[in-house]
């Protein structure tokens, strides 16, 4: 099984996502683990997204990369999880929960993992991907968000999971993460926006967004 680590784009999809984006990318499902009060056991819980997409074809698939890991040096255990890790810091989310992530491609799917070595927590998310619509996703994201005044010119853009400030007419000012779901719609927080409609609000209310650097 070949494996990569994930890059800093990539870790969002190993999360739990709206329904807009997890149908922008292809999300099947998830498989959600953990190795037991021993650290050798594996339980396992299975959610699915789209039923129309688990094929007979990719459940086959998927057991074949779940059981070829499980010989592995990630999902043997507890301690290989956490040897793996240890050993690879280039495949740390860099967060407070000791997250890692590797990305594992087949032909036509991708396997999104996030690992906890962690007692008492679950120690793997696997997130399963059409892995062309998620290819194509995440390179038109690398565009940015843009944020247009309501003749559509752009006032500024940000990276796809970046922060906006939002200052409205009373100077209450409030911080909001925003997702790219296409060149023309955003979510902020989570509520979902045409550019233009959350342009036209923002003006017709007095409201003052800028990008958090």
């Amino acid at each position: 099984m070949e494996y990569r680590a994930i890059t800093k784009s990539e870790q969002k999809y190993t999360f739990k996502q709206s329904y807009q984006l997890s149908s922008q990318t292809g999300l099947i499902g998830y498989l959600r683990g953990d190795f037991g009060s021993i650290g050798k056991e594996f339980w396992t819980t299975w959610n699915d997204f789209r039923k129309d997409l688990k094929t007979d074809e990719f459940k086959a698939e998927f057991d074949d990369v779940i059981n070829g890991l499980r010989e592995g040096d990630v999902l043997s255990g507890r301690k290989a999880m956490s040897s793996y890790c240890c050993s690879n810091p280039d495949s740390s989310f860099n967060d407070d929960r000791n997250h890692y992530g590797i990305r594992l491609d087949t032909d036509k799917y991708s396997y999104l993992m996030r690992l906890n070595p962690n007692k008492g927590e679950y120690n793997l998310y696997c997130y399963c991907y059409k892995k062309d619509w998620l290819n194509s996703h995440l390179e038109r994201a690398e565009r940015g968000i843009r944020f247009i005044d309501s003749n559509y010119n752009e006032k500024f853009r940000i990276a796809d999971g970046g922060k906006i400030s939002i200052t409205n007419s009373n100077g209450e000012r409030t911080e909001k993460f925003c997702r790219y779901i296409d060149d023309y719609n955003l979510e902020v927080g989570t509520n979902l926006y045409h550019i233009c409609e959350l342009a036209e609000l923002c003006e017709k209310n007095g409201v003052i967004v800028e990008p958090v650097l």
